[in-house]
């Protein structure tokens, strides 16, 4: 019994917790009366149920340097940085000195301490580098250079080209390094596609796409994997008590970026802080 409450948050184990809730309620109805340590059981059962795991937000597309300190200060967890040369926000290989995502490493920091306006130390979200169908070795050569944590894989990727990658970079590369697949959703048959990267992606992103002026995202309920996901799309502002009323049982959390800019790579820093707020709650 204590074990299933501790892992009620899952969904199946906690449709069982609320069946039996449900259950408990039923028959002190009918008694009049409490039942000792299954009432307290009962109780801290619907406490667990009603609490959220912290929503993953992720903010991807990110580039200019002031922006990506300002975005840094937000509760966010993940900050997307585009390495596809034919992407508006692809981000080139170039000198840290010149103001890019390495200034505002912990060491940078030390060593250019005179540079900084503050005592107080900088947040450091998670980096994400994201990819399309991009040769390996250039793949590993960014996670090296900007220290990724995340590698975002958007093309044609195979589960066999993963499974290389992820043993080129572990652990002498970059231990702790994950995989998030991107997948393209249109119809709920699309979902299947995440069988192919079951056990290697450590990670999904359903990027949901529709015809609707806004894309249905009940259809990732055909999802019955193992595997969390992110929910991705064309996601802005409007869209914040959506996410938060959004329930999939491996749902981590959200990644937004064109719905949040004013211009390509640069983000709104006030609609990202009420995006957080909301999230938060």
């Amino acid at each position: 019994m204590f074990s299933l409450i501790k892992s009620c948050k899952n969904s199946k184990n906690s449709t069982k917790i609320r069946h039996f809730i449900a259950f408990f309620n039923l028959f002190r109805a009918k008694n009049g009366q409490t039942v000792g340590c299954f009432g307290i059981i009962a109780y801290f059962c619907e406490e667990i149920c009603n609490q959220r795991e912290k929503m993953i937000i992720k903010v991807c597309g990110m580039r200019d340097a002031e922006n990506i300190r300002a975005v840094s200060e937000l509760d966010i967890d993940l900050l997307g940085f585009d390495f596809r040369p034919d992407s508006p926000r692809f981000i080139r290989m170039v000198s840290s000195l010149a103001g890019t995502i390495p200034d505002y490493s912990e060491e940078q920091v030390k060593r250019n301490i005179g540079r900084s306006h503050s005592s107080q130390p900088l947040r450091q979200p998670s980096r994400v580098g994201v990819f399309a169908d991009d040769m390996p070795q250039s793949i590993v050569t960014r996670v090296y250079n900007y220290q990724l944590d995340f590698v975002q894989l958007n093309g044609n990727e195979s589960r066999v080209m993963i499974e290389n990658l992820k043993r080129t970079l572990e652990p002498d590369i970059r231990a702790g390094v994950r995989v998030i697949k991107t997948l393209t959703v249109i119809t709920p048959d699309d979902i299947e596609q995440y069988k192919d990267f079951e056990g290697v992606a450590d990670m999904f992103l359903f990027v949901v796409k529709s015809l609707e002026e806004r894309p249905d995202w009940q259809m990732l309920d055909a999802y019955d994997g193992r595997t969390p996901f992110l929910l991705g799309g064309s996601i802005g502002p409007d869209d914040a008590e959506r996410v938060l009323a959004f329930r999939h049982p491996q749902f981590a959390g959200v990644s937004v970026s064109s719905g949040f800019e004013t211009e390509s790579g640069e983000k709104d820093v006030e609609k990202l802080r009420r995006l957080v707020q909301i999230l938060r709650r």
